[in-house]
């Protein structure tokens, strides 16, 4: 979908906001390249723009956040809303539900095919005039900013990383069995389906995608932030350690003591610290002055 017809979708489907005037979030479907509908909501952040009818949205400039949310997740589940509630103070927000998620079309291909939707997003926010595109991204949508940045070079400006797998096919803890079971077995996808509001593809991968350690080292010299909980249940440790090694000078390793997995385990004080991490420019080389976390 070309920016013009998004904005034309936008502007239809503004929410008003009486503390504002009439002016909010923007909220469309945008169209991935292979014809997904994707379910999508701009919020402009600390300055609101006003959606002007018959005109395209006025030029927001700065920083603009584009969060991928993990897998059964989607735009409207409160842990997603907090995430992007907590960004918006320092830039806009661009949330969105994958694909077979929520109120998006097609199936969730599970980390593969979902980088087709990240990249009409993040599209999306570039053409609301932002000059600085940063990717957050939890557990499967974590894995999805890591691959988007190595396959579409030069479209974001920073990529932080969260909860995500190194590899494919880790099956080593009990919830990733019980993940492995929704996605290859009928009947697994049809509790997803209903019971969890996610619509699984029926095929396997093929050819199997890059994986997040494999596409790491083709994000430099974007600045690369992997954040991952010392409890996390689904990934341990290894998992943030290989892609910290694979990214160098250019990459931030944040282990956080105490902390689970994905967006419900991410609280404000730690996703006031993205924000933070996010504005701030880099240091040469790539790297952000940011706080030291301990490696276990």
């Amino acid at each position: 979908m070309s920016n013009r017809r998004a904005g034309r979708e936008a502007r239809s489907t503004v929410r008003p906001n009486d503390e504002t005037g009439g002016r909010g979030p923007i909220r469309t479907f945008l169209r991935t390249t292979d014809g997904v509908p994707v379910d999508s909501v701009y919020d402009p952040g600390p300055v609101v723009y006003e959606a002007v009818p018959d005109a395209s949205p006025a030029p927001a400039g700065g920083t603009v956040f584009v969060v991928a949310h993990g897998f059964t997740g989607d735009v409207d589940r409160p842990h997603v809303r907090r995430v992007a509630d907590t960004l918006t103070r320092y830039g806009a927000v661009v949330t969105f539900s994958f694909r077979g998620h929520g109120a998006s079309g097609g199936r969730s291909t599970v980390g593969d095919r979902e980088v087709l939707d990240l990249a009409a997003a993040v599209e999306w926010a570039r053409g609301l005039g932002h000059t600085r595109v940063v990717t957050v991204g939890f557990s499967m949508g974590g894995s999805v900013v890591l691959r988007h940045a190595a396959l579409y070079p030069g479209t974001v400006d920073a990529v932080v990383s969260v909860s995500a797998p190194a590899r494919w096919y880790y099956r080593g803890t009990a919830p990733m069995r019980r993940l492995h079971w929704l996605v290859t077995r009928p009947g697994g996808r049809l509790v997803s389906r209903y019971g969890l509001r996610t619509r699984i593809h029926h095929r396997q991968w093929d050819p199997v995608p890059l994986s997040p350690v494999q596409a790491v080292p083709m994000i430099a010299p974007v600045p690369l932030l992997v954040v991952h909980g010392d409890r996390d249940g689904y990934f341990p440790l290894d998992h943030p350690r290989m892609l910290a090694a694979a990214a160098g000078e250019h990459g931030e390793l944040w282990v956080e003591a105490g902390m689970g997995h994905a967006e419900n385990a991410a609280d404000e004080e730690l996703l006031a610290r993205i924000g933070d991490w996010a504005v701030r420019p880099p240091r040469a080389g790539g790297r952000h002055d940011g706080p030291v976390r301990p490696v276990a």
